[in-house]
């Protein structure tokens, strides 16, 4: 006799979401309690997902080993091993997984953090920090853009760059398209594109216009965003929560924002004056 308790079947002919979670989500009512028991013990693991086998998530949720082949066939899986190859893909495609609400270790997660800060600081002892602030402090124009997670870092970016050199615009402005805000540049500007992954899927026909048009680009990005013709300044995004960091990225923005400084450091500083002076002028600041 089976342990599934004879519950409703979830039809396999019926389209699945693409992560597990939501397969266990909109199939959760037509699961047996022992199916349950185990779907629970999956949604509240999403993170370690990847490394555990059928019958280690059988012994952890009291059930058995035939339970949780079943709840996988259920859920439109072919075994454990296709469940962990998908939760590997979902986190490299930066997608959050891990429990919700669950409140990350504090210890994991600055161990992570150092990590992604050294190995993005082991990227730039090549020169390439250097290299992408001379081109920034000596084009004409620079525009900095990021799409969806990677807008704010953009953002950031732009207003560190701002206050060292004039003509620095963010694109695209909220609510509006990219291409007018790149018309009309050339080999005399740069383009800082900011590429985390989860890009849209425009993402690499802008930078190959961008290239095919003479314009040197910055790309800032994880180990995902590569192209070639491009100056690339990688950044780690992992962690130990179901979401990406971008501690390191910020850091980043400040690191690149302070070398283009450095480049003409007079002409900055004279910069930095007569904002902090329009800024006592207009009462903008407290």
């Amino acid at each position: 006799m089976s342990d599934d308790g004879g519950a409703g079947r979830v039809d396999p002919a019926a389209p699945a979401p693409e992560g597990i979670r939501d397969r266990i989500d909109s199939g959760y009512g037509a699961l047996s309690p022992r199916e349950q028991r185990a779907a629970d013990f999956i949604l509240d693991h999403l993170d370690d997902l990847a490394v555990y086998t059928a019958t280690e998530i059988a012994e952890h949720s009291g059930v058995s080993k035939a339970t949780v082949s079943r709840l996988f066939r259920r859920l439109g899986f072919t075994d454990a091993q296709e469940v962990r190859d998908q939760a590997r893909a979902s986190r490299s495609r930066g997608v959050p997984v891990g429990p919700a609400g669950a409140s990350s270790d504090l210890v994991r997660h600055a161990a992570a953090e150092h990590r992604n800060l050294q190995r993005m600081l082991d990227g730039l002892a090549d020169g390439r920090l250097e290299q992408a602030a001379s081109l920034i402090a000596g084009a004409r124009r620079v525009v900095v853009a990021g799409f969806r997670n990677s807008y704010p870092v953009a953002s950031h970016l732009r207003q560190q760059l701002v206050q060292a050199r004039d003509d620095v615009r963010l694109a695209p402005q909220p609510g509006q398209s990219v291409g007018e805000e790149l018309a009309g540049l050339s080999e005399r500007d740069v383009v800082v594109l900011v590429g985390f992954r989860r890009r849209p899927a425009g993402f690499a026909g802008l930078l190959g216009a961008l290239v095919e048009q003479g314009v040197p680009v910055v790309l800032i990005g994880d180990v995902t965003a590569r192209a070639t013709g491009v100056l690339r300044l990688e950044c780690p995004v992992d962690s130990e929560s179901p979401f990406d960091s971008y501690a390191a990225a910020m850091s980043l923005a400040a690191l690149l924002a302070s070398a283009v400084l450095a480049e003409h450091p007079r002409a900055g500083r004279t910069r930095i004056g007569e904002i902090t002076s329009l800024y006592a002028a207009l009462d903008e600041l407290e």
